[in-house]
């Protein structure tokens, strides 16, 4: 990919977080870190969490960043739905201005409202959003069979029934530090005994994770989804905001998509109209059309929805059976 043109606008998620160890800048911010570490087990110690009526199935991280929650979410949605349930999703709404509990509309609501992950869910089935996502929870439950709660793994305040830990393969957990030395949202030991499962995506396994991990581990992978009109032939400008747009690429390239360059934004942006007519003016310079992932497109206006392509792609799962058994329990 170094052929590629490339600007970068903003990235949130420092280098040195997923060096292969400790920088001296990670060591410099340990003792916040600490700090960070002590106050979240105060927090968890002192909460008095919902058990809600119906099953909760938090599926979650332990980094600060994407590594592929929603895409889980979503498909153990498409599960329980194949085998007669009628699931619903929490989330927080990460990215919109709306407070809650309130259920997502699509015809009203947009990702400035609620959130780029809100509206992606809202697709395969109901939303409910909201920063106390226990009491979104209990607006939720009245409707659905199951309730799958979009993050949720450090929230102290809901007692899931089920929970599972998304990891990238790839990434792992970065340089294993706290945040601000590291990527890391809570310490892993801490957090492994909390979980029913682990979920890699991705062949690798940067860290060695799974000789390290107790709980059953699934696999997954990314597949592309184009559908039968893509334009394959097409020379395309591609650009994301999201938490791993190399990963985007390179996926894209994969599936013999012609790359004529492409821009990182930072992850959740909201594109503004003059970036999107740079890009545009990029992207003709260059015979190409922009592209971008379904995460992006859904935070564009309706206008800039028809002028730019999403190249979706899904999660697939190695041992399905596995996975449907524990929906079971």
């Amino acid at each position: 990919m170094a052929h590629l043109q490339q600007q970068k606008h903003d990235m949130k998620t420092p280098a040195f977080w997923y060096k292969s160890s400790p920088t001296g800048l990670a060591r410099l911010l340990w003792p916040l870190a600490q700090i960070y570490r002590i106050a979240s087990h105060c927090r968890r110690w002192g909460a008095n969490p919902y058990h809600a009526k119906i099953p909760v199935i938090c599926v979650g991280n332990i980094v600060a960043g994407g590594a592929g929650k929603t895409p889980v979410a979503l498909n153990l949605a498409k599960m329980l739905l194949t085998n007669g349930n009628n699931p619903v999703f929490v989330t927080r709404g990460y990215g919109g201005k709306e407070v809650g509990p309130l259920k997502v509309d699509l015809t009203r609501h947009t990702a400035r409202d609620v959130g780029d992950e809100a509206l992606l869910l809202a697709r395969f089935a109901s939303v409910w959003v909201g920063r106390d996502r226990a009491a979104a929870i209990r607006a939720a439950e009245p409707h659905g069979s199951h309730i799958i709660l979009d993050d949720g793994l450090q929230n102290p305040h809901i007692s899931p029934n089920l929970t599972f830990l998304v990891i990238d393969g790839e990434t792992g957990l970065g340089n294993g530090q706290i945040i601000p030395s590291g990527p890391l949202r809570e310490n892993f030991r801490d957090l492994i005994q909390r979980i029913t499962a682990v979920i890699m995506i991705g062949k690798s396994d940067a860290h060695h994770l799974t000789s390290r991990i107790r709980c059953p581990i699934l696999h997954a992978h990314w597949q592309p989804d184009l559908p039968t009109n893509f334009p394959s032939h097409q020379k395309f400008y591609a650009f994301a905001g999201i938490a791993r747009p190399a990963k985007f690429y390179e996926t894209c390239q994969q599936s013999g998509i012609q790359l004529a360059g492409h821009e990182d934004f930072a992850d959740h942006h909201f594109f503004t109209p003059n970036e999107l007519l740079r890009l545009q003016k990029t992207a003709q310079h260059q015979g190409a059309r922009l592209l971008t992932t379904e995460k992006d497109w859904v935070r564009l206006s309706p206008e800039w929805q028809k002028k730019i392509t999403a190249f979706p792609v899904t999660l697939v799962f190695n041992e399905v059976d596995a996975l449907v058994r524990l929906l079971k329990h």
